[in-house]
């Protein structure tokens, strides 16, 4: 069923527990996995950081993405599952559109991403990066909770 799963990684508690699940459905399915980090370039523009600063402020963003990208590679390595690794650059590009291109390039059959699952105030301030992939994705998307729902963050282990 699912043999092609895109899985949209940050580096987060919440994006690994989705990257969980995704290896769950891949094992499942016998499916692959397409791990994308995506690194924002909107905070380097030159009219917020100075340019003598650009590069090196750039490169650490890059840096860090390739860790994020990194660690998630190992995880899946060690359940045996298959799985490829993209860093998508963008300048300004909202991540769920990166997230829906590259599901869409890459033939996906799911998408799969943690969500804070904020409400109210909170996710009028911080947005929805998984709301607005769910709005946009024309394959389906999993979104996994960064905790079981009714718990706290106390409980969970």
């Amino acid at each position: 069923m699912y043999q092609k799963i895109l899985v949209a990684v940050d580096g987060s508690a919440t994006s690994q527990r989705g990257l969980q699940e995704a290896i769950k459905v891949a094992k499942g399915t016998g499916g692959e996995l397409l791990l994308v980090h995506v690194v924002n370039e909107a905070v380097m523009v030159p009219d917020y950081v100075p340019s003598a600063y650009y590069e090196p402020l750039f490169a650490a963003l890059r840096e860090a993405g390739v860790k994020v990208l990194d660690q998630a590679v190992a995880t899946v390595q060690r359940s045996a599952v298959r799985c490829e690794r993209k860093l998508v650059e963008t300048v300004g590009g909202r991540v769920a559109d990166e997230v829906v291109k590259q599901a869409h390039a890459w033939s996906a059959d799911l998408i799969v991403m943690g969500t804070h699952g904020r409400r109210g105030l909170k996710r009028l301030a911080l947005g929805s990066d998984a709301e607005l992939v769910l709005r946009l994705s024309c394959v389906p998307v999993l979104l996994v909770r960064d905790q079981p729902e009714g718990t706290s963050k106390e409980s969970v282990s």
